[in-house]
């Protein structure tokens, strides 16, 4: 090959650079400026009377930049949406045994928010993992949310501190985003860095986490996260 072949060669495409992984920081009841103040991209509020992060009152103001999320696990519909208007929340994320059905009469309502802008609320749907899972499961809820969240199987639904196998993603299907939850702090730094290098994490856009980050139910450990959001 000679110096004009050499010249008249196109560059090589560059390959497109996964976008960040986002953060979501869960069971906000008790520090919630102080976390918002790390500017996580998502902070959940769970809005289920039995969990000991049952959050009351009025979410406290902090940067639109966060997505508020609210927490339900079975509520109705109609609580569903009041805690939208309520709260003007960003998304939902069902942690009961929400029925497809459920989640297109929620994709389906629009609320006039106090600005009036009328918009969708992003449906984020929970499926719980222990040591397998069957992902034709997914398939009713493909066109009626608008991710996953996969947690650890256990006798709460959420906050209950281990991690399932990741393994288990190798076998995910979808092209819909989804969320990575279950048991993850610090400890899992260099297991989450090796999984955002492999091909199951391409469709994950969030890490969750919650109980690991925690001096109480409800009350973060500040510190510790903003250790974990320099080490992601």
């Amino acid at each position: 090959m000679n110096s004009n072949d050499e010249d008249s060669q196109e560059p090589l495409p560059i390959p497109p650079k996964k976008s960040r992984v986002k953060l979501k920081v869960c069971g906000m009841k008790l520090n919630t400026f102080e976390v918002a103040d790390l500017n996580p991209d998502y902070l959940g509020f769970i809005f289920w009377e039995p969990s000991k992060r049952y959050f009351e009152g009025d979410i406290p103001k902090f940067s639109k930049a966060i997505n508020k999320v609210g927490v339900f696990v079975d509520a109705p519909l109609h609580q569903v949406l009041e805690k939208i208007d309520r709260h003007e929340l960003q998304a939902v994320q069902l942690h009961g045994q929400e029925t497809p059905e459920f989640c297109n009469q929620l994709r389906l309502s629009r609320l006039t928010r106090p600005e009036g802008v009328r918009s969708a609320v992003k449906i984020i749907k929970v499926f719980s993992i222990k040591d397998d899972f069957d992902f034709r499961s997914l398939i009713p809820y493909e066109t009626v949310c608008d991710y996953y969240l996969f947690d650890t199987k256990g006798k709460l639904p959420g906050g209950n501190g281990y991690t399932f196998s990741w393994e288990v993603l190798k076998g995910y299907p979808s092209q819909k985003p989804y969320f990575l939850s279950g048991g993850i702090g610090l400890d899992e730094v260099a297991k989450i860095k090796d999984f955002l290098q492999r091909p199951e994490s391409k469709y994950c856009h969030a890490i969750d986490v919650n109980s690991k980050f925690e001096k109480e139910p409800g009350l973060k450990k500040v510190d510790e996260l903003k250790e974990f959001i320099n080490k992601i």
